[in-house]
């Protein structure tokens, strides 16, 4: 399901991305690395296919086997944009960490973003129940 992805350009091939999103599991995984199509629409810098997959109730939560979520992808790569769809999310937490006990913020900060961590920041006071770990 994830050629499709990478493959779409035009607004006739988000028509059927749509199709295929909404009749498969959006949120399976990758056999290698366990990296979801959210994440690797992240790692693209796709907002048109974040924004999909985030409309047929993507997991912005998921971790890969690095423990890596699509927030951390954005903030390592500073997008800022999809750092803030992916915060308007419902339920997205920002405190989880990967294997290497980084969080998105730590690696915003480490990409020399401060606006993303300031996005982030503000996400977590407002809403500190959603941002902590399950």
């Amino acid at each position: 399901m994830l050629t499709p992805l990478a493959a779409a350009e035009t607004g006739e091939d988000m028509e059927v991305v749509m199709k295929l999103l909404k009749e498969g599991d959006v949120n399976l995984r990758a056999a290698q690395g366990g990296q979801t199509a959210l994440m690797l629409g992240v790692s693209h810098e796709r907002d048109d296919m974040v924004r999909a997959l985030l409309a047929c109730q993507a997991d912005v939560n998921l971790q890969d086997e690095e423990g890596t979520t699509a927030l951390m992808v954005a903030c390592r790569q500073g997008n800022a944009d999809i750092v803030r769809l992916l915060l308007a999310q419902p339920g997205c937490q920002v405190t989880l960490t990967d294997k290497g006990g980084n969080s998105a913020l730590s690696l915003a900060q480490r990409a020399a973003r401060e606006d993303i961590a300031a996005l982030l920041r503000a996400h977590a006071e407002q809403s500190p129940s959603l941002s902590a770990p399950s």
